[in-house]
């Protein structure tokens, strides 16, 4: 069973047009209807796959209940804590090309109590056999960083590992605070996190060594198009594939994340085989759609490890 952890869920509202013009009436071919929030579709993604999970959020208002029904309707296990404030809206715009326009809204306000509610949600599903927590995405109005220290140190009195994924202050705090199984930065995310720019592998490699020595046992780094690293304190590796055509990048990374973690038990190298081919087969699919078994290739996906330092990221 893997737990994930929504503190800011969505209903996302996805709009496929043939082009995107700024200031004009623009036109949809199609829309699509996702239950959202990066812990929510990896849930999606390993119930896609055969893998045990429960997805925990928040959940309020009008578009509450139908996120809900979105998770229902899909057999995706669910835990929703009732909050008082209304869950948040995402738009979501591609073009054939790939590109993609996301507006996020903010979210509700959590208050103490609540919060409270959603750590206890966790903790009841935490039982042998429990093989991760993740948590991942933003942090809504009024919520602390130190919630996801809070969660790491639920996870670890269980001794369940505890895997996160989110950007900002939430991230910086968190991996100060240590206790991380894996963190899944982008590179602009862990630029930021460690204060320089970052335009080899050697300096990704570098980055997130500094983040592993903080108390974090893995970091792996999502390059979009470029593949992903995955760094530890004795190793690294990078894996990618072909390029492929994007139909949408929305969910990519939770994919990715969701691959990592259905690997567990598996080497470092086959975890990242499996969380690239996650993550490639749901760039290929529309709005934020989790792959198929049948969908992911993981023969398409190379694995180098120690990759030459020297390499820019545009050259892997």
């Amino acid at each position: 069973m893997i737990i994930t952890v929504t503190l800011n869920p969505s209903l996302d509202r996805t709009f496929d047009t043939e082009r995107l013009l700024v200031g004009e009436v623009n036109r949809a071919l199609r829309t699509h209807l996702d239950a959202g929030g990066k812990g929510i579709n990896v849930s999606r993604a390993l119930q896609q796959n055969g893998i045990a999970t429960v997805a925990v959020f928040p959940i309020g208002g009008a578009d509450g209940p139908v996120l809900v029904s979105e998770l229902e309707r899909h057999g995706v296990p669910a835990h929703p804590v009732p909050i008082a404030g209304a869950i948040r809206s995402n738009v979501t715009i591609t073009v054939p090309d790939g590109g993609t326009t996301k507006v996020n809204a903010p979210g509700p306000r959590i208050d103490d109590d609540e919060q409270a509610r959603i750590l206890a949600a966790v903790d009841e599903h935490l039982r042998p056999g429990t093989t991760c927590v993740i948590a991942a995405g933003s942090l809504p109005e009024g919520v602390p960083t130190s919630i996801l220290s809070r969660l790491a140190a639920l996870a670890a009195a269980h001794h369940v590992p505890f895997a996160l994924d989110t950007s900002d202050a939430p991230l910086a705090a968190a991996v100060r605070a240590g206790g991380l199984a894996v963190v899944k930065p982008n590179e602009h995310e862990l630029a930021e996190l460690v204060g320089r720019e970052l335009h080899t592998v050697g300096d990704v490699r570098d980055a997130a060594r500094e983040v592993v020595a903080l108390g974090t046992e893995a970091v792996l780094v999502s390059l979009g198009a470029h593949g992903a690293l995955l760094v530890t304190a004795e190793a690294c590796w990078w894996a990618g594939g072909d390029p492929i055509v994007p139909v949408s990048t929305v969910g990519a990374g939770d994919s990715t994340l969701a691959g990592y973690v259905a690997a567990d038990g598996r080497a470092p190298s086959e975890r990242l085989r499996t969380a690239v081919a996650w993550g490639r087969a749901a760039v290929q699919l529309p709005g934020t759609e989790m792959p198929r078994p049948e969908q992911i290739d993981l023969a398409a996906v190379t694995v180098v490890e120690e990759p030459n330092p020297s390499l820019t990221l545009k050259e892997l």
